[in-house]
């Protein structure tokens, strides 16, 4: 019995020990607790690496567009250099050249103006015989003026040509015909005085048809070069005095000749 007694706390003891050891000891937890944080520090890691290849990609993509922009600056002032340096040359080449085509350019605008001026003064000599109030000749920016009234040319709202009109125009065709390089600008011009008739819808179709009618006077009637002269009409839109009184309007009433010199061999200069 004794034997008995003694034996029940060695075997409950024997249980403790096996009891105790299948249940989860301190190390096996700790291994489990570095286990659990080095799967985080991984997936931490795995991220970060993630980003750092995002950064990279988004490096090499800006190097590609920095090198591509350093590409074209290059290119630029490539292009640029070139320039000052066609330039310069050019600029060494004709300074001379340039100063020889100054003065060829004076010279040229010069004996425009020489011959114009004397062109006015053949005209004005030509036709001394009229008053002023029925024609007078002079220059304006570069151009030989002839302004003919229309007391000399048309009678009121008329287009035919007067005989005394004629006989001006004839004098003054001579006189061109003689006279190269010039191109004539016949401009019709009337008041403000509105005009309305079977023929003429208003001031503006009146000096159309004055201008026409002169164009084929000189030309088809007198021989005068047609490829040398052109018809327009300004209507009442070009007055050279005021319409408020009967002298002004008087003087608007007017055909103009307009006498212009070839500027070709001009603009060649300025090329």
């Amino acid at each position: 019995m004794k034997k008995t007694i003694r034996f029940i706390p060695i075997t409950i003891l024997m249980f403790s020990l096996v009891f105790a050891s299948c249940g989860p000891g301190k190390k096996l937890v700790a291994s489990r607790e570095q286990v659990k944080q080095l799967q985080m520090d991984s997936a931490d890691t795995h991220s970060q690496l993630n980003d750092c290849n995002g950064m990279v990609k988004d490096l090499r993509a800006e190097k590609a567009t920095l090198q591509d922009q350093k590409t074209n600056l290059q290119d630029q002032n490539a292009s640029v250099h070139k320039d000052l340096t066609d330039l310069s040359t050019s600029s060494k080449m004709t300074i001379q050249d340039q100063a020889e085509r100054l003065n060829n350019l004076q010279t040229m605008i010069q004996s425009q103006r020489d011959m114009m001026s004397k062109l006015k003064n053949s005209i004005a000599d030509a036709l001394m015989k009229y008053k002023t109030d029925q024609l007078y000749v002079y220059i304006k920016d570069g151009n030989v003026y002839v302004s003919l009234q229309e007391k000399l040319l048309f009678k009121s709202g008329s287009d035919v040509v007067d005989p005394i009109g004629q006989a001006a125009l004839m004098t003054l065709v001579k006189v061109l015909k003689d006279t190269k390089d010039i191109s004539v600008m016949i401009e019709g011009h009337t008041d403000n005085v509105p005009i309305k008739t079977a023929r003429f819808k208003d001031n503006w179709d009146l000096s159309t048809a004055r201008a026409t009618a002169i164009v084929r006077f000189m030309t088809a009637d007198n021989g005068f070069d047609p490829t040398r002269i052109t018809a327009s009409g300004k209507g009442e839109f070009k007055p050279v005095k005021s319409n408020d009184t009967a002298e002004g309007r008087a003087d608007n009433r007017r055909t103009e000749v307009i006498l212009s010199p070839d500027l070709n061999e001009l603009y060649k200069l300025l090329q």
